[in-house]
């Protein structure tokens, strides 16, 4: 493990392996550094790969008040400890950050993002949102953990498994986090349009056909608006995919190869 200091004094820890072009890869709602690892393990052979602890998880620590910016703030840091360049790859809400990420001009050469869960446009307003704030300062981690899967289409048994799992429901907190990045630049509807246009890198969106159809439809989406991206699906894959499956994708787009839009 090593460390790095952000702008406001929050230290980030991360894990780093293999060689190449670096590869920083950001994940989603529940998840340290250590769930991408199976994911950078094969991608080691190619790149320079760097997983990490957001704020607020693992062996990172945490700065109040939190804001989106600062979240932003680490990946500049990761990206000063690799040499000022990297690619980048996110899941799910940690695509939603990587995006936000790229658009605010940061030097990553190339972007992946891997079904951020960005909601219908025409959606009706839920407080199912609200709820699981509000369970998780009363301090009703697991509930918090169950709605908050469910709302991302995770099947109930599954939901209420995946939250009793060791050390899953003390992250609870960092779910407000997640609320905050899937809102931001969100002037209308639930796609951050200006945001997404100001992507310039060139950029993969990856989708399993599998997955909650509202995913399916933000990538179809998110690839419709931005100005440099490819669409890559996943036959039979659900939200989350085997690494072995999803790293020859990354690697080919990373690596330039020509991918159908």
């Amino acid at each position: 493990m090593e460390k790095v200091t952000s702008a406001d004094g929050t230290t980030i820890a991360y894990d780093r392996l293999g060689s190449g072009q670096p590869l920083i890869l950001v994940g989603g709602a529940l998840c340290d550094r250590h769930a991408l690892r199976p994911l950078a393990d094969e991608l080691a052979s190619d790149f320079d790969v760097v997983t990490y602890d957001r704020r607020g998880r693992g062996d990172s620590g945490d700065t109040a008040p939190y804001a989106v910016q600062r979240e932003v703030e680490d990946l500049a840091a990761l990206l000063s400890a690799l040499g000022g360049t990297a690619a980048l790859y996110g899941h799910s809400s940690g695509a939603g950050l990587a995006a936000i990420a790229a658009s605010t001009g940061l030097p990553f050469t190339r972007v992946v993002l891997h079904e951020p869960p960005y909601g219908p446009d025409d959606a009706e307003t839920s407080d199912d949102g609200e709820q699981v704030l509000e369970l998780s300062r009363e301090g009703r981690n697991q509930e918090a953990v169950e709605l908050f899967l469910m709302m991302a289409g995770v099947p109930q048994p599954e939901a209420v498994e995946v939250a009793a799992a060791p050390g899953v429901a003390e992250l609870a907190p960092t779910l407000a986090y997640e609320f905050a990045v899937m809102g931001h630049g969100i002037d209308r509807g639930s796609t951050p349009v200006a945001l997404l246009r100001a992507i310039k890198q060139d950029t993969l969106v990856v989708a399993g056909t599998a997955s909650a159809p509202f995913m399916v439809d933000a990538a179809h989406r998110i690839v419709a608006i931005l100005p440099a991206a490819r669409y890559a699906e996943l036959p039979d894959q659900r939200h989350v995919v085997p690494p072995e499956l999803l790293a020859p994708v990354i690697t080919a787009f990373l690596g330039g190869s020509s991918l159908r839009r």
